[in-house]
């Protein structure tokens, strides 16, 4: 295969279809596509048809017997901080970060994006989660089907404290309990079932040590890139 033929190939409507091909299929295996972090390994793909493994964490992010996880990504994003006058000065976001990220998982070596994860308020058809609604809570939404589910923090341990998150001075660890569902728009539930996430394996994502230490500084803001792994829990059928 000459260059020409293989540049006009690989970059044209073929290349296309075999994207949207892959994309096809991995909304098929959604639930069980895994992008794991093998223990004191580089991250290594794995395509995973079933139910995945739960990881091994502290009992105080671990989700109660009787569930299991059913999805893993790769999250990549920021926290977004802003910095708010204390009782001594200012600090960074008083009152918690806010988080934007994708996370995505590999097909065949092709990194496919499968959730969105903000803040936004809760909208539930079931009345569960904080009412009135506060100013935004975690989000992750699917890709395929926009589902989506908000949960808040339960637990935490700091990052460098065990092997399942392993990167001192980065953001804490996190075991989420799910406060709100919703369907997509076309009935779709991919996400629904979902009742704890953790976040394990984060890198970076810490607020700056400097920046906001005074009364001036009050207002300012900045977006600390960040990675996490994100497991997702629904209860045992």
């Amino acid at each position: 295969m000459n260059n020409y033929f293989s540049k006009k190939f690989l970059g044209g409507p073929a290349a296309r279809i075999i994207r949207k091909a892959m994309a096809a299929l991995a909304m098929l295996v959604f639930s069980g596509v895994a992008y794991a972090r093998g223990e004191g390994q580089d991250r290594t793909e794995v395509v995973n048809f079933g139910s995945i493994t739960s990881p091994t964490t502290p009992e105080a992010i671990t989700p109660p017997a009787g569930t299991s996880a059913f999805l893993l990504g790769l999250g990549v994003g920021t926290q977004g901080y802003v910095c708010l006058p204390t009782a001594t000065g200012a600090s960074w976001t008083v009152n918690g970060a806010r988080p934007e990220a994708t996370l995505f998982t590999h097909v065949f070596g092709e990194a496919v994006e499968i959730i969105t994860h903000f803040l936004s308020p809760v909208v539930n058809p079931n009345d569960v989660g904080p009412n009135p609604p506060r100013f935004g809570d975690a989000t992750w939404q699917s890709s395929f089907d926009s589902s989506r589910v908000w949960a808040q923090k339960q637990k935490s341990i700091t990052a460098g404290s065990d092997a399942s998150c392993p990167n001192a001075g980065a953001i804490d660890c996190l075991l989420l309990q799910v406060i709100g569902s919703d369907e997509g728009p076309a009935g779709g539930r991919s996400l629904t079932k979902t009742t704890f996430i953790q976040r394990l394996n984060t890198n970076g994502g810490s607020a700056p040590a400097t920046g906001c230490l005074v009364t001036a500084d009050v207002g300012k803001q900045v977006l600390v890139p960040y990675t996490a792994d994100y497991y997702f829990f629904r209860n045992d059928r």
